[in-house]
């Protein structure tokens, strides 16, 4: 059984995701040159290191702008919607169905006295 959070999570995915990965899609086919989805892999994955060393300079004490962080983080969304449009995944449906089955292993788990 879904919480109501679930389902409140699940209707803005479904009003949103869809939509902002299709003008995501259109932005970059109608303004850059078309790269393959082993380009756009690479690129998630050094604007993700990019953000976890942030995280890493920060842990070991020293001091971050917060939009440093902000601005990372856009850079790893961008970069995983143009992956997705590159490698024709449908976000919306994989994130609907991942959270699903966190839900359940949750819920399972929960059963048993564990937390997740």
């Amino acid at each position: 059984m879904k919480t109501n959070n679930l389902e409140q999570l699940e209707l803005s995915i479904k009003a949103s995701l869809s939509k902002i990965q299709n003008e995501f899609e259109y932005y970059q086919k109608n303004f850059f040159m078309e790269r393959s989805p082993e380009f756009f892999c690479l690129e998630l994955n050094g604007e993700a290191g990019e953000l976890a060393n942030l995280e890493k300079k920060q842990w070991k004490g020293r001091d971050i702008e917060p939009e440093r962080f902000s601005d990372e983080a856009a850079d790893v969304f961008i970069a995983l919607i143009n992956y997705s449009n590159a490698r024709g995944v449908d976000l919306e449906s994989a994130v609907i169905n991942k959270l699903n089955k966190i839900e359940n292993i949750r819920q399972e788990r929960a059963e048993n006295g564990l937390t997740y």
